[in-house]
């Protein structure tokens, strides 16, 4: 008998706490949860000018550098976290951890110290907040002996 009685008193206090639970919903956490879910939609998107950059026939040694200029062109904040290249010859600068609004351009400097001999090929790997999380770009060049 005192088992049945234990059953029907949980049972019971269970449907009062079920029937009870959309009354302690708050209709201002609700607005903030759809408001964050819409937000969280939006992303940032990279658009370069170009993707590949050709210096030509330089010398040994001689260092040269080049622009690749971006365009966020998403709906929220782009950040660039890091950028590296495919050798230690060639060396990014970019705006480091700057928020770069939607519709705002940037500047990703590459510089390339001149190393190698015949034709040489570089990738720059950048990493963004985009859904895709990284970008490439490239450099050559064809090197050849100074004096030549």
């Amino acid at each position: 008998m005192k088992k049945v009685l234990l059953i029907a008193f949980a049972v019971a206090a269970f449907t009062a706490c079920k029937d009870n639970a959309a009354s302690k919903v708050k209709s201002e956490n609700v607005e903030q949860a759809a408001a964050r879910d819409e937000a969280s939609k939006k992303l940032p998107a990279i658009e370069f000018d170009k993707r590949e950059h050709d210096f030509g026939t330089i010398q040994r040694g001689t260092p040269v550098e080049t622009i690749f200029k971006f365009t966020n062109t998403g709906d929220a904040p782009l950040v660039i976290t890091d950028a590296s290249s495919s050798c230690g010859c060639t060396v990014p600068e970019y705006p480091k951890n700057k928020p770069i609004a939607p519709g705002e351009t940037g500047e990703l400097l590459v510089k390339y110290n001149g190393s190698g001999q015949a034709s040489v090929s570089k990738t720059v790997t950048i990493v963004t907040n985009t859904e895709k999380g990284n970008e490439q770009v490239k450099i050559k060049a064809f090197v050849e002996e100074p004096g030549k």
